[in-house]
């Protein structure tokens, strides 16, 4: 009887297909919801993400480890300047976070919107690059900058990480808003100061 039991889960075993092997490039190896990342310096907050998805990616090509995680429902950055401030804030629909072989590189896709607080700059793109050893954001893409003081579009844009010195390559039927000297712009956001936990 044992024997013939043994035959019978031998014979099954035999007579079943291989399990499915997963293509790494197309199913992730890390899957986080509700994401949310604080990143502090001397126990101040520089920087605040938060994602309702991300997927982390990892494969080997052409005998190269390739790394990187993909925010495919978007992701919402806020970035705080020294005193505390709400300074930048950065939405898009999708985000990537390249990290193969030391380097490292961030691009966030689809209905960019990078607004600068402090100065009332609103930018609208829709892809945006973010080089972190030089800590500048740019893009080739077509770029709307809007503030109290006017209008800017173009093709092309390169500034800081905090979007504080916004540059427009190839600018276009832009103009300016005249204003009195008496005029001055209010932060709205950070009106009550900055907030503290």
């Amino acid at each position: 009887m044992a024997a013939a039991i043994a035959v019978a889960i031998l014979l099954y075993a035999c007579g079943k297909p291989a399990p499915e092997t997963f293509n790494f490039e197309e199913v992730p190896r890390q899957e986080v919801h509700d994401l949310s990342v604080l990143q502090s310096e001397n126990g101040e907050a520089t920087m605040r993400m938060r994602a309702p998805l991300m997927q982390k990616f990892e494969f080997t090509r052409d005998s190269m480890l390739q790394s990187y995680e993909f925010y495919p429902d978007g992701f919402y950055v806020d970035v705080y300047a020294e005193n505390g401030q709400l300074e930048t804030t950065i939405v898009s629909q999708q985000a990537k976070h390249i990290t193969t072989q030391g380097k490292e590189s961030w691009s966030a896709f689809g209905d960019v919107l990078v607004i600068n607080h402090i100065k009332g700059e609103k930018m609208e793109t829709d892809t945006i690059y973010w080089n972190r050893a030089e800590k500048k954001i740019y893009t080739d893409c077509y770029v709307r900058l809007t503030s109290d003081s006017g209008l800017m579009q173009g093709y092309g844009m390169t500034s800081d990480e905090r979007a504080r010195n916004s540059v427009i390559l190839r600018p276009f039927d832009s103009y300016a808003v005249d204003r009195d000297s008496n005029y001055f712009f209010v932060d709205s956001i950070n009106l009550m100061g900055p907030q503290k936990k």
